[in-house]
């Protein structure tokens, strides 16, 4: 297993309770599929660079943890099609 980190910006339009079970959603992803969660960071509401799907605010979300690059790929094109997540990256630490 290795260490990776994944930071995903939500939509600013979802409730709290959306963002709270979109970050439990992915948590418990990776727990079934193998992998433990190091930390989870919410760095809240951040104003973007540049619009995304014409959005121009998004909830930073941080997720360290350490899994199989299996679960690391299939989590990715998870939240690819995820409506409430604006951009997301995987990074193997």
């Amino acid at each position: 297993m290795a260490n990776y980190e994944v930071l995903y910006i939500l939509s600013p339009s979802i409730s709290d309770e959306e963002r709270d079970a979109t970050i439990e959603k992915f948590k418990a992803y990776v727990e079934s599929n193998g992998g433990q969660i190091a930390g989870i960071d919410k760095w809240g509401l951040k104003q973007l660079a540049y619009p995304i799907k014409f959005k121009k605010e998004g909830h930073y979300v941080l997720m360290t943890y350490n899994a199989p690059a299996e679960t690391s790929i299939a989590m990715g094109k998870l939240m690819l099609i995820t409506e409430n997540i604006l951009r997301h990256i995987i990074v193997k630490k």
